[in-house]
């Protein structure tokens, strides 16, 4: 397991786009080499809060990416069962997950594995937890009756089968659950916890985020960035990929 600690959440997000951005260079995506997954709620396609909007707007439009290699689940399915177990599938068609990259919120959760989610867990229908339900009413103008209180999910399971995981924490409000994700036991109330016992697991966190980390624990990862940044530097381009 690896820490990765930089002072500030600009500099944080500017590592973890470093590391991705060498990793999909190294994968050397193609045709038959590709899988993006985002998590919806039930909100519609083009809802400007959903996840298929944001994903667009923030991810997909900015580059060279074919729709139809963008594997989104449909929260708006007739059979949201049916649904989840063709996601499964088609990760398991792909080839599996390369690198999944996904944040915590305070309570520890990992993508919609709220706490007391199972930590063999696959793609299902979960029911939010009230404060993911509170944490998400800023989208929605602060109207709690608007907030999606179900989602589809990948299941901890399903992440714990990617070859390698990122994940990333930033901010003091999720301090706790950076310290509950590194510093004690596995534990299905803190479904981050269970990505200590995967063999590639990467943590990207800001300052502000390690507070509730012993000293001792930020000091030996700290001792270990010039090892870290070596996964970013030299930044890798498409040419050289090939």
């Amino acid at each position: 397991m690896r820490l990765v600690i930089l002072d500030n959440y600009d500099l944080a997000s500017e590592w973890a786009a470093k590391y991705i951005c060498n990793r999909i260079i190294q994968f050397k995506p193609g045709q038959d080499r590709y899988f993006t997954l985002g998590l919806p709620t039930g909100l519609p396609r083009n809802h400007p809060e959903s996840y298929h909007s944001y994903m667009w707007n923030n991810f997909f439009k900015h580059i060279d990416i074919d729709p139809k290699n963008a594997h989104i689940l449909d929260g708006n399915a007739a059979d949201l069962q049916a649904e989840c177990d063709a996601f499964e599938k088609k990760i398991k068609e792909a080839g599996g997950i390369d690198l999944f990259v996904g944040g915590i919120g305070p309570d520890g959760h990992i993508a919609f594995n709220e706490p007391g989610s199972s930590l063999v867990s696959r793609t299902r229908l979960k029911t939010l937890a009230m404060d993911t339900i509170l944490a998400n009413a800023k989208y929605f103008d602060g109207d709690l009756s608007k907030v999606p209180t179900m989602a589809l999910t990948v299941g901890v399971g399903t992440v714990m089968d990617a070859r390698e995981v990122m994940i990333l924490i930033t901010g003091a409000h999720k301090a706790f659950a950076l310290y509950k994700a590194i510093e004690e036991g596995v534990n299905h109330m803190w479904t981050v916890s269970a990505f200590q016992q995967h063999p590639r697991t990467i943590f990207v966190c800001d300052e502000d985020a390690t507070l509730e980390l012993r000293v001792k624990t930020v000091k030996y990862f700290k001792g270990l960035m010039h090892v870290h940044n070596k996964l970013v530097d030299p930044l890798y381009s498409m040419k050289e990929g090939n």
